[in-house]
């Protein structure tokens, strides 16, 4: 048996889980450090373990004869433009509509692989795709906590979130063809500890010393190792792996696991509310996860099959 084939899959889930509880520490983060000082912590940190492991020769990087033009676009997608957006959109909207307007992105993906990448999916991939998106709308809509009408800017800067994470998932499928995963993943890190913490030190008025002192914490300390090393760089470099090897819209519905992940970390971890609309949206969101890929390995079967 080829277990080759099942590493994307592997990888998407593993992304999903790690992102889904990088949402408890950075709530724990939250309560000690604005949102921009935590970026540039969780990046810097990704950072500098990235740069050990190369320097100490466990990670390969090339990037003799490459064009490095795209790839310096695609890290202006994400994670500068991408979180800055985010990070704008939650303080001008609730979490519930940022909740809902990011479970839209395997729906912009899918539209730009079509635009983009001629990858077209399936009616049964569609079909699947948007059972998992609603399974997301259904938990936030049971919420009732939803009042879009207030928050029409947070909205638009959320738009431009998700916007920003489709290009970047087009691209990112596009560059696998020259790049490895690590090597996107490499200068994803590097750009956002640069741009993040420039941000973060001119609002601290370039105070170093003081800018470093929260990190004194443990419990942020350590939030920080999460969403550094395992939230930002492992988590990224699965998301391109499995953008390297499967369609764009298949790699993206993974991100809806998202709130599944998320939900349960709250409940064992957090000690927060669990709901019966939450289980049937989460039976929504995996179902719809399975479907799309499972017809996407029958899609792919069939075009072998043909050629």
């Amino acid at each position: 048996m080829d277990y080759n084939k099942y590493l994307p899959y592997i990888a998407g889930l593993s992304y999903s889980s790690i992102f889904g509880f990088s949402f408890m520490f950075t709530k724990i983060s939250l309560g000690y450090i604005p949102p921009f000082q935590l970026l540039g912590f969780r990046f810097g940190v990704a950072a500098i373990v990235f740069t050990l492991l190369y320097l100490f020769k466990l990670i390969k990087l090339d990037y003799h004869d490459k064009n490095m033009g795209l790839l310096f676009l695609l890290v202006l997608f994400q994670p500068v433009f991408y979180f800055i957006f985010e990070t704008m959109g939650i303080k001008y909207s609730s979490s519930s509509e940022a909740g809902l307007m990011i479970s839209l992105i395997p729906v912009i993906v899918t539209m730009l692989a079509v635009i983009v990448l001629k990858e077209r999916p399936s009616k049964k991939q569609l079909i699947f795709i948007m059972l998992s998106v609603s399974g997301v709308i259904f938990i936030i809509l049971m919420k009732g906590q939803l009042d879009v009408k207030k928050h029409y800017f947070g909205m638009l800067l959320l738009g431009g979130a998700i916007l920003m994470a489709g290009l970047y998932s087009i691209l990112s499928r596009l560059l696998s063809l020259n790049y490895k995963p690590v090597e996107i993943t490499f200068v994803m890190i590097w750009s956002g500890a640069i741009v993040f913490n420039i941000i973060a030190l001119f609002m601290h008025q370039g105070d170093i010393m003081e800018y470093l002192i929260p990190l004194q914490n443990f419990d942020l300390f350590l939030s920080v190792l999460y969403l550094g090393i395992l939230s930002s760089m492992v988590a990224f470099f699965l998301l391109n792996f499995t953008l390297s090897r499967i369609k764009a819209s298949q790699s993206s519905v993974f991100s809806n696991l998202v709130t599944v992940m998320s939900i349960i970390a709250g409940i064992v971890f957090l000690g927060e509310n669990f709901f019966w609309f939450q289980i049937i949206g989460g039976i929504m969101i995996i179902t719809g996860v399975w479907g799309t890929n499972y017809y996407g390995k029958i899609e792919k079967r069939a075009e072998k099959i043909s050629a």
